[in-house]
């Protein structure tokens, strides 16, 4: 049985506002969200900004690829790789970050939190 999550989705920013196969920072109340525009892969991710291993806000100027068609992200300073589709380090680390659905409607990117 799947439990169903609700969210509550806020306007980020439109899509020309977030670079090609890049990230970007955007604010909700006091958390900082990462943003991705992964263009080769046609597919958007969001996730913490905040780098768990020395809590840094970083993440949305890290570099984005595939490991074996999984989508991730590195962190720019510590080179730790997360998967951005479930949070999980893939750098062999037992720490996570948080990921986030979005969606995209009419040239419009929502964030669910």
């Amino acid at each position: 049985m799947t439990e169903a999550i609700s969210a509550t989705w806020f306007l980020a920013c439109n899509t020309t506002d977030v670079p090609e196969n890049g990230g970007v920072c955007i604010k909700y109340n006091d958390e900082q969200i990462a943003l991705f525009n992964f263009t080769r892969r046609n597919e958007w991710y969001a996730t913490q900004n905040e780098c768990p291993h020395r809590k840094q806000m970083a993440l949305s100027r890290g570099m984005i690829g595939s490991n074996n068609n999984e989508p991730k992200v590195a962190c720019p300073f510590h080179k730790k790789t997360f998967s951005l589709q479930t949070g999980e380090c893939l750098s062999g680390d037992e720490c996570s970050i948080k990921t986030y659905p979005v969606k995209i409607e009419d040239g419009k990117v929502f964030i669910g939190v």
